[in-house]
């Protein structure tokens, strides 16, 4: 009963910070300081401080800003116009024709950003011009970009992987290595997609594009071998051992310099820019996470996680029932709060659940991280939904429903990673990797 008041008192207060508009770091600590006052001993002030500085200080966070930062650099260089010139060639033989720009320029940006709005953001500068230049319809430009963006989240280094393996305290590299597979699948299903709608809609194809010799293709082609590069350099030296995934974030960091001194578009400008944008970014996902730390202890001290995770092994639910029951949470809580927001909110109470239903915590990582990127693109909170209409000037309700089919193939995602978890867990049980990563 005590941990059903707990429980009552928590969320009243959680609802009504966060229904007052206030940010939501300082209301998970504002929660965690009503419990620690109501149902515990200790002083309050002098928890908060500690957690919050053991919290923030740990070495792990420090590849958040500069992931962060190497994003912010890149998408202020001509990477975004380089690219789609080194990707038509290629992907114009495929069955919708140059849309496949959406999903390849996504998953190759996510590789060198880890963030789902500077991903839309900068291949939607590149793409939508183009595809409206060439007659592709509207809602296959829009609803593509705004699903394959969210890849940013899930293809290494990807923002929320990092802040789910700080939050539960595993290895950041083994779940960036936990991510490859899934987000290749997942861009994969995107581009099936637009093959399918180019067989079922041969009417609304555009005209194909100019025939171009094997050499041309491969002269434009040199545009996109400067972001290859950062991104063999970046990824490949975490998989390999030779760093940790912070070792390899100030590795992307001055890589992403270098490229853009050489692209002629590094001024004072634009690296005071780049460094305010992530310094901004940072700090609001840093007071989350100190927020959650703070929660995390407070509901420690009232044995409520326990009580949870006692209560749902005595209900005997199997792992798939739970998961599909975290599902449904998850896309519903998505729909008022931000994926980051989503994660640390609520892992003080599942992280115990999932331990004790046996479930793998690399794989729920994955799991965890498609179930929020249709939060992304789902209305009221959709973040994609308001950059693509500050890019577009749609509705917002046009753009949403532009993007509900992409919901689906997520959906499909979840579906996918239950049947064959080894997507997640193959390359994480097989690759060792630097300890402290």
């Amino acid at each position: 009963m005590s941990e059903l008041y707990a429980t009552i008192i928590f969320l009243f207060v959680l609802f009504l910070l966060l229904g007052s508009s206030v940010w939501v770091g300082l209301a998970l600590m504002g929660v965690a300081w009503v419990g620690m006052e109501l149902f515990t001993s200790r002083p309050a002030g002098d928890a908060m401080i500690t957690t919050i500085w053991t919290g923030a200080s740990s070495w792990t966070l420090t590849a958040l800003p500069l992931f962060i930062w190497m994003g912010e650099i890149l998408y202020r260089t001509r990477l975004s116009q380089d690219m789609f010139r080194g990707l038509a060639p290629w992907l114009r033989f495929l069955p919708g024709g140059l849309l496949h720009t959406n999903i390849a320029g996504c998953t190759i940006f996510a590789a060198v950003s880890g963030s789902s709005a500077a991903t839309l953001t900068t291949v939607g500068k590149m793409s939508i011009p183009e595809l409206r230049k060439r007659g592709y319809p509207e809602h296959m430009i829009i609803g593509t970009l705004a699903g394959a963006a969210t890849l940013g989240l899930m293809i290494p280094p990807s923002l929320t992987l990092i802040v789910y393996g700080v939050t539960i305290n595993e290895s950041i590299t083994k779940l960036f290595m936990a991510g490859i597979f899934p987000g290749l699948v997942l861009a994969g299903l995107f581009m099936a997609y637009i093959m399918a709608w180019d067989f079922f809609s041969k009417g609304k194809r555009p005209d194909p594009e100019p025939e171009m010799s094997l050499g041309e293709m491969f002269a434009e082609s040199r545009f996109l071998i400067p972001v290859l590069l950062l991104v063999t350099v970046v990824i490949g030296s975490m998989y390999s051992g030779y760093a940790t995934a912070t070792e390899a974030a100030a590795v992307g960091v001055v890589g992403a310099l270098v490229l853009a001194l050489f692209q002629g578009s590094l001024s004072v400008s634009t690296f005071t820019e780049s460094l305010m944008g992530a310094t901004r970014t940072s700090a609001m996902i840093a007071l989350i996470l100190m927020g959650a730390f703070f929660l995390s202890l407070s509901m420690g001290f009232t044995g409520l996680p326990r009580a949870l995770a006692h209560w749902i092994d005595e209900l005997n639910l199997s792992p798939l029932v739970l998961i599909m029951a975290l599902t449904v949470f998850y896309v519903i809580l998505g729909m008022f709060l931000d994926g980051i927001s989503s994660v640390v909110l609520t892992m003080a109470i599942v992280e115990p659940m999932i331990r004790q239903a046996g479930i793998d915590v690399i794989w729920f990582g994955i799991f965890i991280v498609v179930v929020v990127e249709m939060a992304q693109v789902t209305p009221p909170i959709g973040f994609n939904l308001f950059v693509l209409q500050g890019m577009t000037n749609h509705e917002m309700s046009y753009i949403a429903k532009t993007a509900i089919p992409m919901v689906g193939l997520m959906l499909l995602m979840v579906v996918i990673l239950v049947i064959f978890p080894e997507l997640a867990t193959w390359l994480p049980e097989n690759i060792r990797s630097r300890p402290g990563g």
